[in-house]
């Protein structure tokens, strides 16, 4: 019972970040958060986890926007890092996220303890996702969507850029399964694609998928993401 309560607060604290994130997108404004140091020992290690979750979404807006983060959340940001580096035996979607926070560092200016990404940090390998089955492929992607940001190379971008088809055809998949939150994943990263079927209907597709899930602050966040990045050109 006590784990399912921790379980619960976890995702609402998940789902309140993600609001703040969805609420930003659409203004252009500060991802607002707390500092953890007036918290107990609880309640920041509740907000830390909840930002592993969102990982790098969490500053998104101040990537597609050329506004600073405030120093709260740049410091959760930058302690939730600095607190959960990836064990040896980490699954390639973590090491991956835990590189995309901190390229977003690295991308907003911002000291770390160690190498920064780029500079002394390798990229994690994304071979595996070359020869993934095409349902596989756009379910990992949609895990790594805080990686689909304008203008940023990295392995998993390569990789889906390779792939452009299979992602069309795993973001119909996802729509009909009603996956709502790898549906709107899968869009975001097809709208950084070049190669993508023109029958596809993208942004049809995704006004279906914010009316069915965008209720879920996850699913809004991927999708008003995708919003801003195509009023921004990034869909060639």
């Amino acid at each position: 019972m006590e784990q399912s309560g921790t379980s619960a607060l976890l995702q609402g604290a998940v789902q309140d970040l993600a609001s703040d994130v969805v609420s930003a997108l659409r203004g252009g404004d500060h991802v607002r958060m707390s500092g953890t140091e007036t918290m107990d020992d609880v309640e920041a290690g509740l907000a830390l986890a909840a930002v592993r979750v969102l990982g790098a979404d969490l500053l998104l807006p101040h990537v597609l926007f050329p506004a600073p983060p405030a120093p709260e959340a740049l410091a959760v940001f930058r302690r939730t890092v600095e607190a959960f580096p990836p064990r040896p035996d980490a699954a390639p979607t973590v090491r991956w996220s835990h590189w995309a926070m901190r390229r977003t560092l690295l991308r907003l200016d911002t000291p770390l303890d160690g190498p920064p990404a780029g500079a002394g940090d390798t990229e994690p390998d994304a071979g595996w996702l070359d020869d993934a089955p095409w349902q596989t492929l756009t379910h990992q992607l949609a895990v790594l969507a805080p990686l689909a940001v304008p203008g940023e190379d990295s392995g998993v971008a390569r990789a889906a850029g390779r792939r452009p088809v299979d992602v069309a055809r795993g973001f119909v998949r996802a729509v009909r399964r009603r996956d709502w939150q790898q549906a709107a994943g899968a869009g975001r990263w097809l709208t950084l694609l070049d190669g993508v079927p023109d029958t596809l209907g993208l942004e049809t597709g995704l006004d279906f998928v914010e009316l069915m899930g965008g209720a879920d602050p996850r699913v809004a966040l991927q999708v008003q993401a995708t919003r801003v990045m195509r009023a921004a050109g990034a869909l060639v």
